[in-house]
């Protein structure tokens, strides 16, 4: 089985800072990567608190901007936001941007979306926690609509609309690629429902065996629409202790599992010369195992 291969940390670390940025994105697509990633915190925690990821001063770029930047020194390689904190958005506004994002890349936009994990992120933007997984469902359900219907119109509990009209539409059709993140039921409920793929971040191989398994339990206890067509995996696999790219035989033991696409995390020590090392170090173990932008 084949693999794309994909680089995560293009909103954060070097690629915070616009000459890393377009370094990286250039040697990740000469090197034959599929796509790049980035992923959101609009705020930090400070003091900082679990399951805050970063401290309150580390840099992380919004991804839309980051990506719009990105399309501009590429020609190829796809542009995943991994993830968009669905719930926090405005999802109209969301998809004006996203579209807009689809359109100057020509088409390169993979919708990557979660519903958040930091209570505080949310208090601070005014945003309920505990009702984020079902505006989630509902704002993707508001995006298709304003993306696909001739007449968009929208009618539930976060979200209500008619009457309007927003372009220009996605490049894309019917629709961008769109990915669920996440490792929890709902989530495996919502990639079989709504999502052309899932994102399982950090993952090794046993914690990716155990997502697939609730995966295929959420397609057998969930309709699965079949415009979606089959759905495509992708996995961040856990940082190893050293900081080396992946290896080969460790890229076929993920791909034995049925994933499509490995979306590698550096080590976040390295400057932007090593992260392009890194990236060309990763296609040169990887060479022959890797398939083409899907």
């Amino acid at each position: 089985m084949s693999l794309a291969l994909g680089l995560f940390s293009m909103t954060s670390g070097p690629c915070s800072h616009p000459d890393g940025a377009a370094r990286v994105a250039r040697a990740a697509e000469a090197a034959g990567f599929d796509s790049l990633w980035g992923g959101e915190h609009v705020v930090l925690p400070d003091p900082r608190v679990p399951p805050s990821p970063l401290e309150p001063e580390d840099r992380i770029t919004d991804p839309i901007v980051a990506l719009a930047f990105l399309a501009a020194h590429t020609t190829r390689i796809r542009l995943g936001t991994g993830i968009i904190i669905l719930p926090q958005r405005n999802p109209l506004v969301l998809a004006k941007q996203l579209a807009t994002l689809d359109v100057l890349s020509g088409g390169r936009l993979i919708f990557g979306v979660g519903v958040g994990y930091l209570e505080p992120e949310f208090r601070a933007l005014g945003i309920p926690f505990g009702t984020r997984g079902a505006a989630t469902d509902e704002y993707l359900a508001a995006i298709r609509a304003i993306w696909t219907q001739a007449r968009p119109g929208h009618h539930g509990r976060f979200v209500t609309f008619s009457g309007v009209q927003a372009h220009p539409q996605p490049v894309q059709k019917p629709l961008p690629p769109i990915v669920i993140g996440g490792h929890t039921d709902a989530a495996f409920r919502r990639a079989v429902e709504q999502g052309h793929g899932w994102y399982g971040f950090a993952l090794d191989e046993e914690g990716t065996r155990r997502c697939l398994d609730g995966l295929k339990a959420a397609a057998a206890r969930y309709e699965r629409p079949s415009e979606l067509g089959p759905l495509q995996i992708s996995v961040t696999p856990r940082p190893t202790r050293g900081g080396e790219a992946m290896d080969r035989a460790s890229a076929d033991r993920f791909a034995a599992l049925g994933v499509h696409r490995l979306i590698l995390i550096p080590p976040r020590a390295l400057d932007a010369s090593g992260l392009e090392r890194f990236v060309e170090k990763a296609a040169r173990e990887l060479r022959g195992l890797l398939s083409s932008a899907g």
